[in-house]
Formats: C-alpha cells, structure tokens, sequence
C-alpha cells in the first residue's frame, strides 16, 4: 500500500513539474549541423573575397560558431537585416547560400534622404558589383520603417538573421515593428537569430539605448511580444572584459573606436563588445 501510495504522489509530482515548466520558453541546443555547412563556412570565412578590415574581426565576430548556433544549412532562404555597407557577414553568407539556397539583403530604403545612408547603400552595392561570382546571386531589397516594410512575401524567409541593430531601431521606436516584419516573412517553425551588445545586469533599460547597449531579459522580452519563441541563448559573443561604463557608449571600443587615440591600446585590448546570442522561433502553426 505504501509502495502504491509513493508511486501516485510520484507520479502526480512529476506531472507538476512538467505542468510548470510547460509555460517557460523551451531552450534548446544548437540544431546539429550538416557537415557541408561547416566546410562551407569555413571556405568562406577563409576565402580571398573578404576585406581585410573584415577578417580582423573574426576573432571577437566567431561567424562560424554564430551561425553554427542559429542552424544556418546551405539550401534555405536567409534574410540578413541592415547588413551595412560593409557587408560583413554577406561575405560569408553570399558564398555558402550561393548554389542551394537564396541570400536576401534587406537594406534600408533607398527613398529616405539622408546622406549617411544613400553613402552606405552605394558602397554595400559597389561591393556587391565588384564580385558577380561572390555576390551575384544576392538580393538587395528595403526594410525600413516606417516605409519600406513588406520586403519579401510573407511566409517565405527560413531564416532572418540581424547582427547588432536592435540599438539602432530604439531611438526611432521602429524596434516592435522591424521585429514585426521579420515575424512575417519568416515561415513557420523559422528561425531568428539575433547578436547585440548587451548592457550591464540590474541597470534599467534606457529605452533609447543611447549607450549602444541592450540588456537581454529586455530584448527577450521585446522579441517575444511580437510572437517569437526563446529556444536558444549561446555566450559565443561574450565578453567579460567589456566594463560598459564609458562615456561614448558602445562606440568606445573597436571597431569605431571614438576617441581616436585617446586611451586608445586600452580600448583595443577591451576589443569588441560584450555580446549576448539568441536563437527565436516562429511558432508551427502561425
């Protein structure tokens, strides 16, 4: 009797637990990778295409592991947000896309007057021009708000990837609907990744991010409101030597460097900022 007894209050005690557990967000490792997405990865990381600035980053960027970590495969339809003019991580992205799946560059809109955009827009497309057999497959489309929001059919992106711009949207209030946008193009079951400078534990949000920095519970949190699943968090972009207390925000350390040579070897050996990594789902179904 005692022996049955145990076995129910057991049983009941684990269905609880699941019960409990059922209303937090399900995080999971890293999907397993295919192996021709690590050589491909590594063939682009490596490849002669890259600027040199871009290499440089590598080291405090992990593009491997990052994408790695967000379960890029070689045959999806990837849609990378504001990829700058530089176009970091379209020279690794154009290559492994290039023969099996389809790279989307959403850009800003090309319509908006202003000076510092139509510059990076031109040089993000010279770049692209200057290498047909790299990026002649890439396709350039707008995502800006408030006018240029409906980049791509909706429910036809596998992936949206967006690389330290949550910051960049704050100020402007565009962050809900730029996540918006991207729940939409996503198919379900798609996936979002996301990197952003990450502000000090127990500081408030500053709703603006006039420092650069974001904290995470409150990108999760953001995210989340417009639909988004938390199914993953990786600490391959941290970094604990970043004190984010400087005056020039984020920009203080490389690769902006803001204060010119001011303190300038201090800042380098800082290197790049404290990052937190987070892989979203758009939930089957929706």
């Amino acid at each position: 009797m005692h022996a049955r007894r145990h076995r129910v209050l057991t049983a009941l005690a684990c269905a609880a637990l699941v019960a409990g557990c059922a209303t937090e967000p399900a995080v999971r490792e890293a999907p397993p990778a295919l192996p021709e997405t690590a050589a491909l990865l590594d063939a682009a990381i490596a490849g002669e295409h890259r600027a040199p600035a871009n290499v440089a980053r590598d080291a405090w960027r992990h593009p491997k592991e990052t994408l790695l970590f967000f379960g890029l495969r070689p045959d999806m339809t990837v849609m990378e947000i504001w990829p700058g003019a530089g176009g970091w991580y379209t020279e690794i992205l154009a290559p492994v896309l290039r023969d099996h799946g389809r790279l989307i560059a959403a850009s800003w809109d090309p319509a908006t007057d202003n000076a510092f955009i139509q510059d990076s827009l031109k040089a993000y497309r010279s770049k692209l021009d200057a290498r047909p057999d790299i990026y002649g497959k890439v396709e350039v489309v707008a995502l800006h708000y408030p006018t240029a929001m409906n980049a791509v059919p909706p429910g036809s992106v596998d992936m949206v990837l967006t690389f330290r711009n949550i910051h960049n949207w704050m100020p402007r209030d565009a962050a809900k609907p730029m996540l918006e946008a991207m729940y939409a193009a996503l198919k379900p079951g798609g996936t979002l990744g996301v990197v952003e400078h990450r502000a000090p534990a127990g500081v408030p949000q500053d709703t603006k991010a006039r420092s650069g920095y974001v904290a995470e519970d409150y990108a999760i949190e953001l995210i989340e409101s417009v639909g988004f699943r938390l199914v993953g968090r990786s600490e391959v972009n941290a970094n604990p030597a970043d004190t984010k207390d400087y005056d020039q925000g984020v920009w203080t350390l490389p690769p902006t460097l803001r204060l010119g040579d001011k303190d300038r070897d201090r800042y380098l050996a800082i290197g790049e900022s404290d990052r937190f990594t987070l892989r979203f789902e758009k939930p089957a179904g929706r």
